[in-house]
């Protein structure tokens, strides 16, 4: 089963950027996202995202996580204008305040949630965790645990539905639209997910005990992470991207 984050081989010059660089431009246009004030900017770094993606040819997994994020964006937006009542009054409870406070919000939902994960589609986790060993001198057990909980994500979500499996086979239904009933179908599932969750990290432990992890410095990779031009063309188009933010 694929998950949002796997990576998508490629050659393009998303792909040979340095990880850092990669990270650095999610993070860039995260922070302008959080700063920008403007639908015409949130708008635009939302399409920017969506453009480097399809240049990467790595839109499957914004698509699939936009589809995941539509649904909590359009509850944001409610939320937003039950609260904020200031302003003159559109319609019903709704005012206009209310309306492009909400809006605004739900647009910075999605343009938070894409970057990071087409950085990480572009990005084989090795070479993430190797380079911020590299370049930005993280110790090597911080950035092992990052990747790590990264590659642990498809496997949980593989074992609960492992379990969601053999509880329909028991015959419990999950198919059901009542958000609190499937809710109160789901809790119980965390005991087994914890279990086997538990048991999958004690056994990788291990196993990177037995291979020498606290052994691993930074000079210990074979494979080294230099910064090219086109990485600080990159990271100069992240610094203006921040600029625009705080302009607009």
């Amino acid at each position: 089963m694929g998950s949002v984050i796997d990576y998508i081989p490629g050659s393009s010059l998303l792909h040979r950027l340095n990880p850092v660089t990669k990270l650095t431009l999610a993070a860039a246009i995260i922070l302008a996202t959080f700063l920008a004030d403007t639908y015409g900017l949130l708008i635009a770094l939302l399409a920017l995202t969506f453009a480097l993606g399809a240049y990467a040819r790595a839109t499957s997994g914004l698509v699939s996580l936009a589809k995941l994020m539509v649904p909590l964006s359009a509850i944001m937006l409610v939320l937003q204008t039950a609260f904020i009542r200031t302003g003159d009054p559109v319609f019903a409870w709704v005012t206009v305040d209310g309306l492009v406070t909400g809006s605004k919000a739900a647009l910075r939902l999605l343009g938070v949630a894409l970057p990071l994960i087409l950085m990480l589609t572009v990005t084989k986790l090795n070479d993430l965790a190797n380079a911020v060993v590299e370049v930005l001198h993280v110790p090597y057990r911080y950035a092992f645990t990052f990747t790590t909980a990264l590659r642990f994500v498809p496997v949980f979500s593989q074992e609960m539905n492992a379990i969601m499996e053999a509880q329909t086979a028991r015959g419990v239904e999950y198919d059901t639209k009542n958000p609190l009933k499937k809710l109160q179908l789901m809790l119980p599932l965390c005991i087994p997910l914890l279990v086997s969750s538990v048991g999958k990290t004690d056994a990788t432990a291990l196993a990177a005990e037995q291979r020498g992890f606290y052994l691993r410095t930074r000079e210990s990779s074979y494979k080294r992470y230099p910064m090219a031009g086109a990485d600080f063309a990159v990271l100069a188009c992240c610094v203006a991207l921040i600029a625009l933010g705080v302009l607009f």
